[in-house]
């Protein structure tokens, strides 16, 4: 037998009611310390605690170092959003507005034989806030927050096409197959809520479709399945299945499951087959979901005051309001990553403004202003904006060029695009980077995707490239082999 350590007081015979109390407080509350630091892994050594997350992977991890940002949500303006037309004011491309540019590559957009001169953006911009930011008046209501925000304007990708230019902005490569950066961060962070999935995905609610490329963009590539993305159904129950049949109780339902983990288990030792293993998670994840996704999901009982802020009751954007609001619910309650898609397939059911820019743009931009602006109100409000990383974003920028055509357009544009970024770890009210006069190509401080998820995985903690995954021999990582952090738009 050990010897009592010399900090703890000998026992010697009946003690107070005091001294018991005392002595059982300090137990318990040992024993909460050390379940929380076996849940950190901390109280393991390096072996045993890599064993603890092969039995739950997406138990709570800590990241490289300290950060602002324990969660993303990213508003995806899918279609390609037009970088002169929302926050890029060009006053150039005003003078210049019906001149034919000479020598100009029409292979640059996606319709080589439908190019025009030189369009002005058929908004007025004004400037706002004390950072003097120019923005279109479609954002009346986010115009009021540009001083939270910092602005990506030298951004490029590499392809002119949707599909290819979707995957290189969710997951580093114009092409499918590779693990997208909601399921990199989950796989990083792990979860704080092990009752909610730690990435959830919406997509339009207006019967527009998915974005090309459909769930290949929040798949987890060559990831454990458990990293994917859950899709959070626009209509009809988010989540299917989260009540349990009436007919059976919480202890049949427990002892249903216990059956099927065991069986499931004994065939994994077999075959070790991952997606079995991920298939097991989310059964597992299922049952637990019935506590806490319903509620999490129920936005009933959110004040007037909330649902006027996020513009619930304005027929215009109401849907994209409730999922900004369902956003911030599961942000609250410890799901990582959130990605909210602006825009179905494709042309006009989504930001793809190839006919009537004007018309497009105005009517997305009413669907999303006051939701996206109440997302950051209320986050504000809480204490929330300081640990959420708030992104606005496309695949890629438009042609400051006309789509000739009754109701003119502009073609896609791969080699600038506008984001701007808010909230964990971001500077606040600040601009890096510029495209040429008229918009066209990024020029100043050019920025890669590259570079663009290398800051992202900056903010909430991870050098990416230490962030990493053993795959056919070789360590993968999302920003592939090249990045650099943007520090600039750093607090």
């Amino acid at each position: 037998m050990h010897p009592r350590p010399p900090h703890f007081p000998p026992i010697l015979g009946p003690c107070s009611r005091r001294e018991a109390i005392t002595r059982a407080g300090a137990g318990f509350g040992l024993l909460a310390l050390a379940s929380l630091l076996r849940q950190e892994g901390l109280l393991l050594g390096s072996a045993a605690a890599a064993e603890l997350n092969s039995i739950n992977p997406l138990a709570p991890r800590a990241p490289h170092f300290a950060a602002k940002a324990k969660a993303v949500i990213w508003l995806f303006i899918n279609g390609g959003p037009s970088q002169v037309d929302t926050w890029d004011y060009k006053p150039e491309l005003e003078k210049k507005d019906g001149v034919k540019l000479d020598n100009f590559d029409k292979f640059t957009g996606f319709f080589a034989n439908e190019v025009g001169p030189l369009m002005k953006s058929p908004f007025q911009f004004r400037q706002h806030g004390q950072s003097g930011t120019w923005v279109s008046e479609i954002f009346p209501h986010l115009s009021r927050h540009v001083d939270k925000m910092a602005f990506i304007h030298s951004l490029f990708s590499e392809s002119n096409n949707h599909s290819p230019a979707l995957f290189m902005m969710n997951t580093g490569m114009p092409r499918m197959g590779f693990p997208c950066v909601g399921s990199w961060v989950t796989y990083g962070l792990g979860t704080e809520n092990q009752n909610l999935p730690a990435f959830c995905v919406m997509s339009d609610p207006r019967g527009r479709g998915l974005p090309k490329g459909s769930a290949q963009n929040w798949g987890s590539g060559f990831l454990p399945g458990v990293y994917q993305g859950t899709y959070l159904r626009p209509q009809g129950d988010a989540i299917d299945n989260l009540k349990r049949p009436a007919e059976m109780n919480d202890d049949q339902q427990q002892a249903q499951l216990a059956l099927l983990k065991t069986l499931n288990q004994e065939h994994l030792k077999q075959n070790g087959d991952d997606d079995l293993a991920a298939r097991i998670q989310s059964f597992e994840l299922a049952y637990r979901m019935q506590l806490q996704a319903p509620d999490a999901l129920d936005l009933s009982k959110e004040p007037p005051g909330i649902r006027e802020l996020y513009g619930l009751d304005n027929p215009t954007c109401a849907h994209f309001a409730v999922q900004c609001l369902m956003a911030r619910r599961l942000v609250e309650r410890g799901v990582r990553f959130v990605q909210i898609y602006s825009g179905g397939m494709e042309n006009q059911l989504s930001w793809d403004g190839h006919k009537d820019i004007f018309g497009n743009h105005k009517g997305f931009a009413g669907e999303t202003d006051q939701p996206i602006a109440g997302l950051l109100e209320d986050l504000a409000q809480r204490g929330l904006l300081d640990q959420t990383l708030i992104i606005w974003g496309g695949e890629f920028g438009r042609l400051p060029i006309s789509q000739p055509g009754d109701k003119p357009g502009r073609d896609h544009n791969p080699h600038t695009n506008t984001v701007w970024l808010a909230g964990g770890g971001v500077k606040a009210g600040t601009h890096y980077g510029a495209s040429d006069e008229i918009g066209h190509r990024a020029a100043v401080d050019r920025v890669s995707i590259n570079d663009f998820h290398a800051t992202l995985l900056h903010l909430i903690g991870f050098d990416h490239e230490r962030l990493t995954y053993r795959h056919n021999g070789r360590d993968y990582r999302l920003t592939d082999v090249a990045g650099q952090v943007v520090k600039p738009i750093l607090a």
